[in-house]
């Protein structure tokens, strides 16, 4: 089962209180305090495992805790912070606050990670209070608890180009056909379900990664099909490739649709550079003629029999080495 949504309570670990305590030595009459500190609470650290794909180990525990730091004792011994929990997330995992929706991490990279919630600090021993005028101090302070909260992890996947299309289009057929991936095809609705990878090599030197993300509906901005589940997985995407399917009774409505769902969710999109490939050219007409869909680059293709694919290639290489590598998609 893929995931890619999870709501967790977290609660970072409470310091350790300070500790009241009086040095008990016979060859020193007046023993002065030796009360130690307490230790910090532990943090709660959300970090990438490269190895991970989904959120599923999130659906069945929605709780995090981490542990408290010790507390102080005497001859001046100070607590044991307590330790860090790790939750560990796919890459391209975005942490946001579950009530005001900010966003607290995003994580990008392989290696990334975030203290999303702070332990306590530990409190203060008597031994911290001595002062000329107070020598046998009988204060210490208690550990602060650690920040509690509830948070939304969202995955959002990482790919140079993004297919775009109806269900059916002929999506996954496309990955298939260009890279390694094997995605399920079938002849009815929403067969794909969860975005797949694949990654695409041109004449063995310049190789991109190729999203095959669930179809696309329209209202699907409304939730509607796969909806969000759809266009969550689009955001990052640097190229859009709208795969439109030629044999339609209108591909160009059909396409339209697809901007129209782009639009009302995210209108930043429709800036994004794209081009289209008119699907199924093998089973139309030789005299078949595309119809008019602006100013982006159209290429009649066949993603069963490959045609038309390499020319389509070149021209994704060439505008992936457009974009300035600081552009944020995300």
């Amino acid at each position: 089962m893929f995931v890619d949504i999870a709501t967790l309570h977290i609660k970072a670990g409470d310091g350790g209180n300070g500790c009241i305590s009086f040095r008990r030595e016979a060859h020193v009459p007046h023993g002065g305090p030796n009360g130690g500190d307490g230790g910090k609470g532990g943090d709660i650290i959300v970090a990438v495992d490269p190895n991970m794909n989904t959120l599923r180990d999130h659906r069945y525990r929605r709780r995090y805790e981490a542990k408290r730091g010790q507390h102080g004792q005497g001859s001046d011994k100070f607590g044991k912070a307590g330790e860090d929990t790790i939750i560990w997330v796919p890459q391209g995992t975005v942490v946001r606050h579950a009530e005001t929706h900010e966003i607290l991490a995003d994580l990008t990279t392989p290696d990334a990670r975030c203290v999303i919630a702070k332990g306590g600090k530990g409190g203060l021993g008597n031994a911290r209070f001595a002062t000329a005028n107070n020598r046998v101090p009988r204060k210490a302070t208690p550990g602060k608890p650690g920040e509690e909260l509830d948070i939304i992890l969202e995955l959002k996947t990482i790919a140079d180009v993004g297919l775009v299309g109806h269900p059916n289009a002929g999506k996954s057929t496309l990955l298939s056909r260009l890279s390694s991936a094997r995605p399920k095809v079938a002849a009815y609705p929403f067969t794909t379900l969860v975005p797949n990878l694949g990654y695409v090599t041109l004449d063995g030197v310049q190789s991109f990664v190729m999203a095959d993300i669930p179809g696309l509906i329209e209202g699907a901005h409304e939730g509607k099909g796969l909806g969000l589940d759809f266009l969550r997985h689009i955001e990052r995407t640097k190229l859009l490739i709208y795969v439109i399917d030629g044999s339609t009774e209108d591909p160009q409505a059909d396409f339209n649709i697809l901007q129209t769902e782009l639009r009302e969710y995210r209108p930043e999109l429709l800036a994004r550079p794209a081009l289209i490939a008119l699907n199924k050219m093998d089973i139309l007409p030789a005299d078949y003629a595309p119809p008019d869909f602006g100013n982006l680059p159209v290429f009649p293709i066949s993603a069963v029999t490959g045609h038309g694919t390499k020319p389509m290639l070149y021209e994704i290489i060439r505008q992936l080495n457009s974009i300035p590598p600081a552009s944020e998609t995300a």
